[in-house]
């Protein structure tokens, strides 16, 4: 089992002023708790233990709310990046302390994914360097786009903004399995972002990248609106904080 997940907290969530001038967006309430505590409890059911963050702005809101993460039944280990090292970039702080395999996710993302379910398919894949959640849509104008083969592997990346419409559109949403050794496309100290970076350069590197394909509600909350959808389909689904 996947035992590590990566949380990515650094950015500065400008778009969510003036609810983002005390709190990083990953601390953002959900019906009163924040985001990535309901994140870290989710992972929790599905095994995962340990976990890295890595921080920027307002860093210590974060730290002083988490802890080590003994209060949630974990282990957080962190990094601040004094410069903004892009979503890439801040996986590759931890690459020394990671597993061969682990969860990642953007730490401005809500998900309720069914990590298990999703490890499963990852086992059943041709073996391949990472593994990334996405749907079918031609909803895509806020998100970066992949297209797949029949396989399911990625053919090509179109990060946002969009000058094209695409036939064949997954819109890429913000969970991932990955290897660790994905990690030798991106440069050390250097700031580097998947969508835009990495991806391009797996897929031309000739490297088998898989889409998982999932009904599974996740949303990245950048605006007060998605905001508002998180908590309505919370609300909808029942939620009970535990």
């Amino acid at each position: 089992m996947i035992r590590q997940a990566c949380i990515l907290c650094a950015g500065m969530g400008t778009r969510l002023k003036p609810f983002t001038d005390l709190a990083p967006k990953p601390m953002l309430p959900l019906l009163g708790v924040p985001m990535i505590e309901l994140n870290i409890k989710r992972f929790r059911q599905f095994g995962v233990t340990e976990f890295f963050v890595n921080l920027h702005y307002l860093p210590e809101v974060l730290t002083n709310y988490l802890g080590d993460g003994s209060r949630l039944g974990v282990r957080i280990h962190y990094h601040f990046e004094p410069e903004l090292l892009g979503t890439a970039g801040g996986i590759k702080s931890f690459e020394d302390q990671l597993d061969e395999e682990f969860f990642l996710l953007y730490g401005d993302t809500f998900s309720n994914v069914n990590y298990g379910v999703m490890e499963t398919v990852w086992r059943q894949k041709t073996r391949g360097i990472g593994m990334q959640t996405m749907i079918q849509t031609e909803d895509y104008a806020d998100a970066d786009v992949a297209e797949l083969d029949e396989r399911g592997r990625i053919l090509a990346v179109h990060p946002k903004p969009h000058t094209s419409s695409y036939a064949n559109a997954f819109r890429m949403r913000g969970v991932f399995i990955l290897r660790r050794e994905i990690l030798r496309y991106v440069p050390a100290g250097t700031y580097f972002e998947i969508g835009r970076h990495l991806l391009p350069a797996v897929v031309a590197g000739g490297e088998s990248f898989l889409g998982y394909v999932s009904s599974d509600f996740s949303k990245g909350i950048d605006t007060i609106a998605k905001w508002k959808e998180v908590e309505k389909q919370l609300c909808a689904s029942g939620f009970v904080e535990h």
